[in-house]
């Protein structure tokens, strides 16, 4: 039994981080710029929030980043970092075992895979997929 109902091949998952790319690097800096502007996106009912960080409406870019992160999310993309732009991609190795497929932002490809419970700290090149 899996626990992902998507499950990319290592090719897919590099066409997709194509499309993902732009959305990431966007995300990184809309998550800065709220920062900056010292706005709580775990406010955001996105998150489980309560409510606007004492506006009557949210900014535009929370919303436009919680956009982003259903777009990310629609293509099967496990989001980690929001700050770091860590993405997974769900795979299933020749033996069967669920794994994720591991990309940082800046990072030139998806060159790394860890078990799901392990995570980032546990990253293995993917030549020993």
């Amino acid at each position: 039994m899996t626990f992902h109902t998507k499950h990319f091949k290592l090719v897919e998952a590099r066409q997709t981080l194509l499309r993902a790319t732009p959305l990431v690097e966007e995300m990184i800096a809309l998550k800065a710029s709220l920062d900056e502007h010292g706005l709580d996106v775990r406010r955001h009912p996105f998150f489980g929030g309560a409510g606007p960080n004492g506006e009557r409406y949210f900014p535009r870019e929370l919303e436009r980043l919680v956009e982003i992160l259903g777009e990310l999310d629609g293509l099967g993309i496990q989001i980690k970092n929001i700050d770091q732009g860590l993405i997974d991609f769900p795979h299933l190795r020749a033996s069967g075992e669920e794994v994720y497929l591991c990309h940082l932002a800046g990072e030139p490809d998806i060159d790394w895979w860890h078990p799901l419970e392990i995570g980032f700290a546990g990253r293995r090149p993917v030549s020993e997929l």
